[in-house]
Order: C-alpha cells, then sequence, then structure tokens
C-alpha cells in the first residue's frame, strides 16, 4: 500500500467518523459475533423451529439493528411468555460498543447472508382468501412482502411459515408489542386482531409465503 493511498484511507475514515481498524475490522467482527447467534439461527441463517429462531438471512441491516435494540432495552422479550425473545434478551445485551459496534456489526453481517425460502410447514391455508386481508398487511411490508422501510415493516416473503404464525399469535395475545415504548409493535397488535382465528392467520401466511419477495 502506498502512502499517498493508505492517507486517503485515513481521510475517508476519519469524514466517516471511523478509526481505519474498522473499515478492515467490521465485517470480520460481524462474522465472529454470529458464531453465537448461528448457535440457534444456523450457519447461513437459515431458521431452526426446533429453537423457536426465525430465518434471518438476508433481512435488512436496519431491521435486524431495530429489533436487537428493542431485547437489549428490555422493550421485547420481557414477557413471560416469550420464551425466544427472553433467550434473545441476553444475547442482545451481550453485545457491546466499547471497541466499535457490535450490535451494528452483527446486523450487518447478518443482511449480507444471502436471502433463502424456506418450505411451508403449516397446512390448511388458503393463500387465495388471504390475499384479502393481505391487502392491510402490503402498506408496510409491500405487496409483494419485500419489506418496506419507510414504514419499519421488514420482508416477509422469506420467513419461516411456523414463525409467522406464533409472531401473529404472540402481538395477538399482548405477548409481542405492548410495550409502551414499541410503537409499530402497538400498530402490529391491531393488525394481527383483525385475524379472527387461526384459520384467518393461517390464509393471509399461505398468502404470503406464496409472494416472490424482493
Amino acid at each position: 500500500m502506498t502512502r499517498g493511498f493508505r492517507t486517503a484511507l485515513v481521510l475517508i475514515a476519519l469524514s466517516a467518523g471511523l478509526s481505519l481498524p474498522a473499515l478492515a475490522q467490521d465485517a470480520e467482527r460481524g462474522r465472529e459475533l454470529f458464531d453465537l447467534c448461528a448457535s440457534c439461527h444456523g450457519a447461513a441463517g437459515r431458521g431452526n423451529q426446533l429453537y423457536l429462531a426465525p430465518v434471518i438471512a438476508g433481512l435488512p441491516q436496519w431491521y435486524v439493528e431495530a429489533q436487537l435494540t428493542k431485547f437489549r432495552d428490555g422493550v421485547r422479550g420481557r414477557h413471560f411468555d416469550d420464551v425466544a425473545g427472553m433467550r434473545m434478551r441476553p444475547m442482545a445485551m451481550s453485545l457491546r460498543s466499547e471497541h466499535g459496534d457490535d450490535l451494528r456489526d452483527v446486523a450487518a453481517y447478518v443482511a449480507s447472508l444471502p436471502a433463502w425460502k424456506p418450505a411451508t410447514t403449516l397446512s390448511g391455508g388458503d393463500a387465495t382468501r388471504g390475499a384479502t386481508p393481505y391487502m392491510v398487511c402490503q402498506a408496510c411490508h409491500g405487496a409483494a412482502g419485500e419489506g418496506v422501510p419507510g414504514t419499519n415493516g421488514p420482508p416477509l416473503a422469506n420467513q419461516a411459515d411456523w414463525y409467522l404464525l406464533s409472531s401473529i399469535q404472540r402481538f395477538k395475545g399482548g405477548v409481542r408489542g405492548s410495550d409502551p415504548a414499541d410503537a409499530n409493535g402497538a400498530v402490529m397488535r391491531g393488525m394481527a386482531n383483525i385475524l379472527q382465528d387461526e384459520q384467518a392467520m393461517k390464509d393471509v401466511i399461505a398468502h404470503i409465503t406464496s409472494l416472490a419477495g424482493k
């Protein structure tokens, strides 16, 4: 590396508010941190129903950061019926910022993983019937389930159907989204309550899993 090129890197790093080592080490740090996540979510981030771990591969960095922050700050994962959430809280709380930003780094690594569409596990849902209630959902999650950053709506099309059902049930029951600091969770609680029974949930989930995503 020439002296001039090294100087240019330093100037770029300083203008972005970063130290030079951060340019080279953030990606590696994120990969190292993900080793702990992989014990439940899998090395490729494809999830594991046995551990109640959803698919996270390819989720947007902004969404992963937001959820980890909620877990770390106790906005998610404190309800006694939220087994998976209570497991995530100590994981998020272990992310430090003394020498960089662990939360940002691991979120960036998750976002870099190739997206993957899991096989369906639920039966009995009607995708055609589920298209009508999904029209309300698409304002935040997109017509193709691709997600809408402007409304903080994550992509849904590549999420496991069992996790979507569990999430709707938790929102509906107040297990998730009931913290006063969780504005988006409160919106989702209202949406979940539109679905009157498990059949309605399965129908909209069948429609979601039929979508192409991004």
